[in-house]
């Protein structure tokens, strides 16, 4: 296939991303388990690149997992997004930026309902403005916060401290991408580089300086899969899942993981806890595990951010040893502490599995 031909067919796999001005949600399970990730990605936007990003305190879940879980009705739902289009609105922005990858999907689930069937969306507008009596409009522009940071990766790499390179030998760092399902297979149009060649985690890691691996089970789901998790009957099916990836990468011996959903963040760096302690193997070759981070939490590694401000202390995996490669320096003696120095408490460690404290 000629140049020409490959830079048209890649074109059509971008999106529109807006520059500024941007109505921040926030992730109900990235709260719960992350907490520290999403102020990181505020602090990127607002201190680092200078963006206006607003969030309103009345904002809600968008009850995806409710509805992934069959609890929630589709009807309820498009209500719920429709209010929080409307705070949006009452706000004075339109570039609607949700943090979660299904809160993405659920919204874009939403807006293509509406622009195929518009009698949902007049049903919905019925029902926001007898419940709240609020109007709503659908945003100018929507993008997850991973196409954000993609959109402005070169200018977080020009102020970055550090790159994705080994300290001790001078070559890249090894990093396999995870992108969740709900972010492209759903909607492939809607994400970067669409389901087969997504490319919002690799461009990032190869504008920090690190070498993008290719494996089998590239594309293959985290291990949540809702009913998978949430039935707990059906959890085998979930660490399964988690366990087939782990040992398709465990050949190429990478040196992170790299992810955009909260769920998947917390499914691949949780579950190798799990297997450590059920099978006393870990996917490395010395008992550490393979380190797991979102990608703010990565450009704020970069950035020089204190790893224990950004609350990387909740990986149940140490990212001690990426530190150590790239040569970030870090207190361990800071790493259990609260914002007012308060001790928190150290975790019981696991068997399998080294644990840095």
């Amino acid at each position: 296939m000629k140049l020409e031909g490959k830079r048209k067919i890649w074109n059509e796999y971008q999106k529109e991303i807006a520059d500024d001005k941007y109505f921040y949600v926030r992730s109900c399970i990235r709260q719960a388990v992350f907490p520290g990730s999403e102020n990181t990605y505020l602090r990127i936007m607002r201190d680092v690149l200078k963006k206006d990003v607003h969030e309103s305190a009345h904002h809600t879940t968008c009850t995806g997992i409710g509805y992934h879980t069959e609890v929630v009705p589709f009807e309820t739902i498009q209500t719920v997004v429709a209010r929080n289009f409307a705070l949006m609105r009452e706000a004075g922005y339109e570039n609607y930026t949700p943090s979660c990858v299904t809160s993405f999907g659920i919204y874009t689930e939403v807006l293509d309902t509406w622009h195929h069937f518009p009698e949902e969306r007049k049903r919905t507008a019925e029902y926001l403005k007898k419940a709240t009596q609020r109007d709503f409009q659908e945003p100018g522009n929507m993008a997850h916060t991973s196409d954000i940071i993609y959109k402005f990766r070169h200018q977080i790499a020009e102020k970055s401290k550090y790159k994705l390179i080994n300290k001790a030998t001078g070559l890249p760092l090894k990093v396999v991408d995870h992108i969740g399902c709900h972010y492209a297979k759903m909607f492939p149009a809607k994400g970067i580089g669409g389901a087969e060649h997504p490319h919002v985690l690799a461009g990032l890691i190869e504008a920090f300086g690190g070498e993008v691996i290719d494996y089998p089970e590239r594309r293959h789901c985290c291990g949540f899969g809702f009913r998978q998790y949430f039935i707990k009957a059906n959890r085998g099916y979930s660490i399964a899942a988690s366990k087939k990836k782990f040992e398709s990468m465990e050949p190429y011996q990478p040196d992170l993981i790299l992810t955009n959903c909260p769920g998947c963040n917390f499914f691949m760096d949780r579950w190798q806890y799990a297997l450590a302690e059920m099978e006393g193997k870990t996917y490395d070759t010395k008992g550490n595990g393979i380190p797991v981070l979102a990608y703010e939490e990565l450009a704020g590694l970069m950035l020089g951010f204190d790893p224990w401000e950004m609350g990387l202390q909740m990986h149940q995996v140490g990212i001690e040893t990426l530190m150590d490669k790239i040569g970030i320096p870090y207190n361990l003696n800071e790493k259990y502490k609260g914002a007012k120095g308060e001790d928190l408490g150290v975790p019981e460690s696991p068997r399998n599995i080294n644990f840095y404290k």
